[in-house]
């Protein structure tokens, strides 16, 4: 009997071992990935920030960092995400998985077809201008539904017709390049989507002063890859 209590309180010590060494280790990582506005000392850009958390994520190495009560505490006096990610609203998109990132670290705005309407453009506006964001990407994604019904045209009802609006002239675009139509319909969007961006009056100052990056992306279900379609300004 005195056998088993040893052996169980010695698990139990081991798992509390494990646990606060894990904790650590998020922690000091954490501690890395800070907002470049807050840390001038970090020479990670947010894109390599944004770059590395998918590699861990696409390689089963997620760390899954600042997900505790302790980091919602440390929430509730403010936030400083170090980039927007303006997304599909699709369900196997979700950027805080797809870039292994944790509370407070992306500012997410989520439309069918990532498209930028007036309310998402205010959105975006409102982390680069009172957040002090320097990243704004623009993540498509194979398969996307929205794009497949911007090339298939029909009848729609007024809010679908609208987001069905803003992808037809990536769609129009596409069909004039030779391959895959959907394939490069959906890369196109999101380029023009992120255009469309760098086009608000709000930005130009920040845009020429290199103060701020709107990255265009595409996002592959099946390999859970991220990769970089272009950059404003171009690298």
């Amino acid at each position: 009997m005195r056998k088993s209590c040893f052996a169980i309180t010695a698990a139990v010590l081991l798992l509390g071992a494990a646990a606060l060494l894990m904790g650590v280790h998020n922690r000091i990582f954490a501690d890395q990935v800070q907002t470049p506005a807050a840390n001038a000392e970090v020479s990670t850009s947010p894109l390599e920030l944004l770059m590395e958390g998918n590699q861990r994520f696409v390689q089963g190495t997620a760390l899954n960092m600042d997900r505790d009560d302790a980091r919602r505490a440390e929430l509730l006096t403010g936030q400083q995400p170090f980039a927007v990610i303006v997304s599909c609203s699709d369900s196997r998109v979700p950027p805080e998985l797809v870039f292994d990132q944790g509370l407070g670290r992306l500012f997410v705005v989520r439309l069918a077809g990532n498209i930028i309407d007036s309310a998402a453009a205010g959105s975006v506006e409102y982390a680069v201008e009172h957040l002090h964001v320097h990243l704004v990407l623009v993540l498509g994604h194979d398969q996307c539904g929205a794009v497949k019904a911007a090339i298939q045209g029909g009848s729609f009802s007024p809010e679908l017709q609208s987001v069905v609006d803003e992808i037809t002239p990536a769609v129009q675009k596409a069909r004039t390049l030779g391959g895959d139509l959907l394939e490069n319909a959906i890369n196109m969007n999101a380029e023009l989507q992120a255009d469309k961006l760098s086009e608000l009056p709000a930005f130009k100052d920040e845009i020429n002063q290199g103060q701020l990056q709107i990255v265009a992306a595409r996002y592959e279900l099946e390999s859970g890859k991220v990769d970089v379609l272009g950059t404003i300004p171009a690298e």
